[in-house]
Formats: C-alpha cells, structure tokens, sequence
C-alpha cells in the first residue's frame, strides 16, 4: 500500500473486502444475515437498509478496534516496527497467508461459534448481532484480515488504522446491505461454487505479491 491517509489505500480496502465477501469463507453467511435483517425489516426498503447499516457497522467497529490495536503496536514499538527483520517477518507471514488461502495448508484459527438469537429484530441487536459477526468471521478471514493488520503494525498511525478497517469491513458488508435494503436479490443470489474459488486464488495472489513487496522491501531498508 501506499503513503498513510492515501485515497487509493481506503479504496483498495473497500474493494477488497468486497472481494472477499464473494469468497467461499463469507459468501454462505449471506443469505443467514440478510435473512435476519429481511425478517425485521417486515417489507420496508428503509428501515431494511437502516438495520442492515447498522449491523454492517457492527462489524465495522469489530474490525476498526483490530486496526486500532494493530496501530497501537506499531507506535509502541517504534524502531522495531520500522526495521528491516520486521518487514522481512510480515513477507514471508503474508506470503503464508497467501499459501493457506491457496489450500497448500492450513492455519488454526479458533472454532466459529454460533451467532446470537435474538426474539426481536431491532436497532440494538441488529448491532450486537455486527459486533458478535465480526468476532465469528475474523477467524475465517486471517489471510487477508491479518494481511492488513500486519501492514498496520508498521505504519504507526492510529487514525489511519482505524479508518482502514472501516473502509474495508464496509466493502465486505456492501453486498449485506445491497441484500437487507432490497430482499428480493437474496433469491437472485448465486450459489456458492467454482466462481468463489477462482476469487478466492485471486486474492492469494494479491497476497503473495504484497508479501514480496514486503520482503522486497526489507532488502531496500537494509
């Protein structure tokens, strides 16, 4: 990625996590949480897109308080996140990342749990039901979720942090509420198959060449 507070930065976020809500990892949820959303909605397109906005902010806040921890490593450590060794570390982990998402391995990542039920579909829970997705996708996501956590940890910058992980679990919720504001495209929804694999090796391939530009630049910083 470029220089912090950069508009390409923020714009390649928000399409990646558009990318990766096509995945085979997150793609299934889809018709679940939108499902949700849908039955409080009870037919209106507004308030459908406002539970839906509001369950993807969620998330947003999920993912935001990751880039903020990551950030706050990065200013904590100072020279440590700025070295050479460090950039050398965060290649090869992110070129790892790039493996496991082509199935050479896999990575252990805790168990997904259930997501909360809740009797009523209101503002509140459609929160609480973001803030608890985003804990239960995290693991599923560690390839590309821990990409960008490690990209952070060498930039030091809080603000810039926090708005990067916004940018990019507001992607990854774009198509939930595209979904929740207009129930009728969850029955034009494709299915899961081949098509999500393919975007799923593209986006190990993104994450094979990051890793090599991190590694790349260790050697430049030497």
């Amino acid at each position: 990625m470029i220089q912090p507070g950069h508009e390409l930065n923020y714009l390649s976020a928000f399409l990646g996590g558009i990318a990766v809500s096509f995945t085979p990892c997150v793609y299934p949820l889809i018709p679940v949480t939108a499902g949700y959303v849908t039955a409080g909605a009870a037919g209106s397109k507004i308030k459908g897109f406002i539970l839906s906005l509001i369950y993807v902010t969620g998330i947003a806040v999920t993912y935001s308080i990751l880039g903020l921890v990551a950030s706050l490593t990065g200013t904590l450590f100072g020279r440590i996140s700025s070295s050479p060794v460090t950039y050398f570390f965060v290649g090869i982990i992110v070129v790892i990342f790039g493996l496991t998402m082509l199935g050479f391995f896999k990575l252990p990542v805790p168990a997904l749990t259930k997501l909360p039920v809740f009797k009523e579909q209101n503002y509140l829970t459609a929160f609480i039901l973001g803030l608890s997705s985003g804990l239960i996708i995290s693991p599923c996501l560690t390839p590309v979720l821990g990409t960008i956590l490690l990209h952070l940890a060498t930039k030091k910058n809080l603000l810039y942090g926090v708005t990067l992980l916004l940018s990019f679990a507001y992607g990854m919720g774009l198509i939930l509420i595209l979904t929740g504001t207009f129930s009728t495209l969850l029955v034009n929804l494709p299915k899961s198959g081949k098509w999500s694999d393919y975007i799923k090796k593209a986006g190990a391939l993104i994450l094979l060449m990051a890793g090599a530009y991190f590694i790349f630049d260790g050697f430049r910083r030497l």
